[in-house]
């Protein structure tokens, strides 16, 4: 199904009291529609540079069930793009991912799905009650672009360590520099890059304007045919779909390690001291970031990209609740939405919920058909081309903060973003930026307040 104007596709979030079960399918299906086909299978590779190294690192060392995550975060997929009817994102929740990797043996599966429920269990209440939606409402602009544009710096760092060096995800360390040629060398992660930048160029201009000369409207014709022809071409799904095929040329030997047919899904065991070190290394530290990047943040950025289609925090907070309230008591990993995720999968062309369904579908047919046994093919894939797409995705998300006009509000996004890498803590950023914005209020009101009384007294007989 194709659609020449995704703008006008409905959500069920905007509009939750359907009036049949007539109106509801047919809104179903509108959230489904796609684009272009190829756009959208192109989009739903830019989430990949984020979802692959931190379910391949929990794998190799905690020993995740692969096959048990892929399978429910393909149902997440296929229902959020269902629900909100634009590539909403469903990618690992990094803080908690980070403990268990840095951690030793006191942090291991029991205690990462405890720390997933908690962390789901508080914000479907902080959803369910309405205070998500107060937060969101305070949090002024310019903090919560601070918050994307150290996201997005953040992604596109990590995303030059993984071309730059050789990557141990198993213990989440960067080895020695990356050899320039190779089936996984700097030479092919570069041409890889071109290929992305002369295929998308930096982006789509939502706001392009109109010329009243014929000339210039012949030619901007021309132009935007020519765009649209480069746009059809899937160059993320062909640069992934290259990473797959040198995954097996390196090691033609993978091929008798995969087993087919789906992992055992088995409820975890917990214990009262996996409650406890789930909730305080993984849930405290998990928390603000969720609430930040994966609530306040994509509502934000989803009423950017996607004009008309407003989410509310409340609906968001709901469903990254129920995911792991659901997913984590059979071992798929903790989970949550993500403004970088978000980005990526706009920039490579996802504009509908069939993008991020498309996703869901193919992560289920790999967790069924495959398994766990699908670790042996990830191991090998060229972590050079995961850096690519994660830089694309983190550039992304750092240029929806170009519409900051005033010094005052560039001031405070600075702050903040500055302080949440330097820290490397989104939450002590958001501190930061909210103390520097109060600040800067209470310093204009002294002013106007200074002004006033001055005129007055000036003005007095």
């Amino acid at each position: 199904m194709e659609s020449q104007n995704p703008q006008t596709s409905e959500n069920l979030d905007s509009n939750p009291t359907s009036p049949s079960p007539a109106n509801l399918v047919h809104k179903v299906k509108s959230n489904l529609v796609f684009q272009s086909k190829w756009a959208e299978l192109n989009g739903a590779m830019g989430d990949l540079g984020t979802y692959i190294p931190i379910v391949l690192a929990l794998t190799l060392a905690k020993d995740l069930n692969l096959g048990t995550t892929l399978i429910f975060t393909g149902v997440y997929n296929m229902v959020t793009g269902v629900i909100y009817g634009v590539p909403m994102p469903v990618q690992p929740m990094k803080s908690i991912a980070a403990v268990a990797i840095s951690d030793g043996l006191d942090f291991n599966i029991p205690e990462i799905m405890a720390a997933g429920i908690c962390t789901g269990a508080i914000l479907l209440v902080l959803g369910a009650t309405g205070l998500m939606q107060l937060v969101y409402k305070l949090i002024p602009l310019s903090v919560v672009r601070g918050i994307q544009l150290s996201q997005g710096l953040a992604f596109a760092m990590t995303a030059v360590k993984y071309i730059r060096k050789v990557q141990d995800f198993s213990k989440s360390k960067s080895k020695e520099h990356r050899h320039w040629v190779g089936l996984d060398g700097l030479i092919l992660a570069i041409v890889c890059a071109c290929f992305i930048i002369v295929i998308n160029g930096a982006g789509e201009e939502r706001n392009e304007r109109e010329t009243g000369n014929v000339d210039d409207e012949e030619r901007n014709m021309r132009s935007k045919r020519i765009k649209k022809t480069m746009a059809n071409i899937p160059s993320a799904f062909i640069v992934f779909l290259l990473g797959v095929v040198l995954a097996f040329i390196r090691k033609p030997a993978v091929v008798k390690d995969i087993k087919f047919g789906p992992s055992p899904m088995e409820i975890v065991q917990f214990t009262s001291h996996a409650w406890k070190q789930g909730f305080i290394k993984g849930t405290i530290p998990q928390l603000p970031l969720s609430i930040l990047n994966s609530v306040i943040a994509v509502c934000k950025l989803s009423s950017d990209l996607f004009p008309g289609k407003e989410f509310s925090a409340t609906s968001v907070s709901i469903t990254v609740g129920l995911m792991n309230l659901v997913g984590c008591w059979f071992g798929a990993m903790p989970c949550c939405h993500g403004a970088g995720g978000l980005a990526g999968q706009y920039k490579f062309g996802g504009r509908s919920g069939g993008c991020v369904a498309i996703l869901g579908a193919a992560k289920m047919a790999l967790g069924l058909v495959l398994g766990t046994s699908l670790v042996r093919i990830l191991d090998w894939f060229p972590v050079g081309i995961l850096g690519v797409l994660l830089l694309f995705a983190g550039l992304e998300l750092a240029m929806t903060c170009r519409d900051m006009n005033s010094k005052g509000e560039c001031f405070v996004m600075l702050i903040c973003t500055a302080v949440s890498l330097v820290g490397s803590s989104a939450a002590l950023g958001f501190v930061c930026g909210m103390v520097v914005h109060v600040l800067l209020k209470l310093r204009n009101y002294s002013s106007r307040d200074q002004s006033a009384c001055t005129v007055f007294i000036n003005g007095a007989p």
